[in-house]
């Protein structure tokens, strides 16, 4: 039975979401095995399934102590809501991670998430994620900035961790130029991590959003980190890697990204460069579109002849408008020493008279000059 097949069809009823926040505080982010009851059994059966001793867990235990209703009272004191599926504000993207492969074990939809900020998390549907190493290059806080900003000023929120580095880049970015970008955390809403960015989390959360499976005051740990690098990849429409080293935790949401059939696009980083190895594999193993700014991130991700960027030209010089006849002549007239018409002709290949024309062609367009002895080129000697 599918989750939409045990929705009601006015929406989730409170016994329903209420179940939802028991599981969110008591079971850890990504248990596949939660996610799957859920989607079976519907949140109350999934929660009676998991309230059933079992020899050697402690799960019966934390989910009775969990209060529901004063954890959602306290929630909406802080300013913080609860969605659940079948709100109107449920991001669909976060159902298809119930069917895809876990990744380092862990995997499926979240009972809830948590989010502080205005924004509704709708907006999201067309949204990039911008995500790569905390110990970024100046390079990468460059791209990252770049690509952000474009992306963001063409009205596509940008969505990433909220942590230092690449992570940074892509929110400031965004919101320097005036666009969207939500934070999506490893801990509590309520909560600051890395303290360094405290203005910024209080920011989002106050003009946009910031966003968590984990309920009010969790505190980040590395499993809930990998966790929450699902929901990245599900939030958004496509997920760009900047920079990361081959044990970065970018790569893992790259791998979502992958799973979920989003597009993963790689920025290029110098060879020698230690946090672009992870990227350089990626792209190298293929699956993933090389990208170097914010129009060809908006070219992937959009509708079909939407954002079409300009095809990239080298400088065009006045030298590429000329003929080929012009070209050869010009070619065979020389910088120093004047040459006659009946040399350059020679040199060339061409009867006189069309070696004759050319020149006088050439010498109207600013190319070469007549001058005692023959013919040179403009502006030598």
């Amino acid at each position: 039975m599918s989750v939409r097949a045990i929705r009601p069809a006015g929406g989730p009823t409170e016994a329903d979401r209420l179940a939802r926040v028991v599981l969110s505080r008591a079971v850890e982010p990504g248990d596949r095995t939660t996610s799957s009851l859920v989607r079976q059994l519907g949140p109350q059966g999934a929660l009676r399934t998991q309230l059933e001793p079992k020899p050697g867990s402690g799960l019966p235990d934390r989910l009775l102590q969990v209060d529901p209703v004063r954890e959602l009272d306290q929630a909406q004191r802080c300013g913080i809501r609860f969605v659940v599926p079948g709100d109107p504000e449920w991001p669909p993207g976060l159902d298809d991670l119930d069917h895809v492969e876990d990744v380092q074990a862990l995997g499926g939809t979240p009972p809830g998430i948590w989010v502080k900020g205005p924004m509704p998390l709708t907006e999201l549907a067309t949204s990039v994620a911008v995500v790569g190493s905390r110990s970024c290059s100046v390079y990468g806080d460059e791209v990252a900035r770049w690509i952000s900003g474009t992306v963001a000023a063409a009205g596509t929120p940008v969505v990433s961790g909220g942590a230092k580095g690449i992570d940074f880049a892509a929110h400031d970015a965004a919101l320097l130029a005036g666009g969207a970008t939500v934070a999506v955390l490893a801990c509590g809403v309520d909560r600051t991590y890395p303290v360094q960015h405290r203005r910024l989390l209080a920011h989002l959360a106050a003009e946009f959003a910031v966003v968590s499976e984990q309920p009010p005051g969790s505190a980040p740990t590395r499993i809930r980190f990998l966790a929450r690098n699902r929901l990245i990849a599900a939030l958004t429409s496509g997920t760009v890697l900047v920079e990361a080293a081959l044990r970065s935790g970018a790569l893992n949401t790259a791998s979502w990204a992958e799973q979920l059939s989003r597009p993963v696009m790689c920025v290029p980083g110098p060879v020698t460069s230690y946090t672009s190895e992870g990227v350089h594999e990626w792209f190298r193993r293929g699956g993933a579109s090389l990208v170097t700014r914010g129009a060809e991130v908006l070219e992937i991700v959009g509708a079909a002849g939407q954002h079409l960027p300009e095809v990239r030209r080298g400088e065009e010089r006045p030298r590429d408008s000329l003929s080929r006849t012009d070209q050869l002549v010009l070619e065979a007239v020389p910088v120093s020493a004047p040459a006659d018409v009946e040399s350059i002709a020679g040199m060339c290949a061409l009867h006189v008279r069309e070696a004759a024309n050319a020149l006088g062609r050439l010498e109207r367009g600013g190319f070469v000059r007549e001058v005692p002895g023959g013919w040179r080129l403009a502006g030598a000697g």
